[in-house]
């Protein structure tokens, strides 16, 4: 996977016909240009998001090349949103090489054309074309079989797990108005059989009618177990000495019934997501491996593989750091030098799961927890409790990366040997 510029830039030869393509939701444009930088289109030539539109961009593109007898297009985009994905697809199955260009380095690049930094459809397909043949792009990846399956379980995953959030976020709400009370039954919101209790009886008035046996009938019901008389007991003498309103109670009843439903119909489709998303992991070599590193689960393991895709094209683990936006890059000039911090630039959400991991394993991995209290106890240039997290987040990346291409199982000595013990007087002198 590891690319310098030089042989980006060798990519594009006296053959070669590069083609910058302004992406946008419904309509795309282009510009295509030689190796010189001289332009084969005479203007921005716009083309559909649609089959009849790519059909039409491919067309133009092979009258182009046989008209100034040129061999291959290197086509160039930003990657803008989720605009590109069709595109690209139609691209891949024409045989057609495609990369990315740097959204910043083409906001930076455009002014240098006519001193403005103005956006528009006849500019941007240049200012994308002139940064391909000058190297500055990157490759793409999209992932295919169960790779991109995962993804976009993964993806789901995320949605869902927001939208469960807000919705007992909003129940929380509610019941702290009408029945402030239930928060002392119940340590957590959801608790299944605290719902089933408020779905039938939503208010501290229905509670009290419904009565310690109407209760406990709806436990019996739905064989929920660990809630017995005393719970039930508790729930009715609460409602019955409740200081939650009294007024709106017919909105507020329907309210909670349907964030209810909501949470539950969610909390349904999350829990087969994680399914599919455990059928999915099983189909990759050596992930049963990583379940052997403490503290590591099933799901994060998941969202770093949805992120990574095959883990194979890479050429080392630095190149997974950059990815995730964790290498580290210096501020320094002349004399002057700054901090060194991380870039930043990568997966975000890649990133946050393996800072997550990170804080996982330190807590409950005993081996990566010395590792941690070494770095930030050392007596030579001691790090804060944040710069060992991403430390220890990097030493997950070349773990993870071992493990996945060599199949090698894991070792919690070698996680150990990061440690540099001082040596002490009497060992010098044994």
């Amino acid at each position: 996977m590891k690319s310098t510029q030089n042989k980006k830039i060798q990519q594009v030869k006296e053959t070669t016909m590069v083609v910058g393509i302004d992406v946008g939701s419904e309509k795309h444009y282009f510009r295509a240009f030689n190796w010189r930088g001289i332009e084969l289109t005479k203007k921005p030539i716009p083309f559909s998001n649609s089959m009849v539109g790519f059909k039409s961009f491919y067309e133009e593109v092979t009258r182009l090349m046989e008209q100034n007898d040129l061999e291959e297009p290197l086509v160039g985009f930003e990657p803008t949103g989720h605009y590109w994905f069709n595109l690209g697809q139609f691209l891949s199955g024409k045989n057609i090489r495609f990369v990315m260009v740097n959204p910043l380095h083409v906001h930076k690049t455009k002014e240098l054309d006519d001193n403005s930094p103005s956006k528009n459809d006849r500019k941007d397909p240049r200012v994308i074309a002139n940064l391909v043949r000058d190297g500055r792009y990157f490759y793409t990846y999209m992932p295919t079989g169960v790779y991109a399956e995962l993804r976009n379980a993964s993806n789901r995953r995320f949605v869902l797990t927001e939208e469960l959030i807000r919705s007992k976020n909003r129940l929380q709400k509610w019941i702290a108005v009408y029945f402030p009370e239930y928060k002392g039954i119940y340590t957590h919101i959801d608790s299944r059989g605290g719902l089933m209790v408020l779905k039938t009886a939503p208010t501290p008035e229905e509670v009290v009618k419904l009565g310690v046996d109407g209760i406990i009938q709806i436990w019996k019901d739905a064989k929920l177990r660990g809630n017995g008389h005393k719970k039930a007991m508790l729930i009715v003498n609460a409602a019955s000495q409740s200081i939650g309103l009294t007024e709106g109670l017919e909105e507020a009843r329907m309210e909670i019934q349907d964030l209810i439903e909501d949470y539950e119909l969610q909390l349904k489709r999350l829990e087969k997501v994680n399914s599919l998303i455990e059928n999915l992991c099983k189909q990759i070599k050596y992930v049963d491996k990583l379940l052997e590193i403490k503290g590591i689960g099933m799901i994060t393991i998941a969202g770093f593989i949805a992120e990574v895709g095959d883990i194979t094209r890479f050429d080392n683990a630095k190149e997974l750091q950059k990815l995730a936006g964790l290498e580290l890059v210096a501020d320094s000039s002349g004399k002057h030098n700054g901090k060194t911090r991380i870039s930043k630039r990568g997966r975000k959400h890649l990133r946050y799961l393996l800072v997550q991991a990170a804080a996982s394993v330190i807590g409950k991995n005993e081996e990566f927890r010395q590792i941690h209290e070494y770095y930030t106890t050392r007596d030579n240039n001691p790090l804060k409790k944040m710069q060992s997290l991403i430390a220890v987040a990097c030493k997950l990346i070349r773990v993870f990366y071992v493990i996945l291409t060599k199949g090698k199982s894991y070792d919690a000595s070698k996680m150990l040997e990061d440690i540099k013990r001082p040596v002490t007087t009497k060992a010098k002198a044994a």
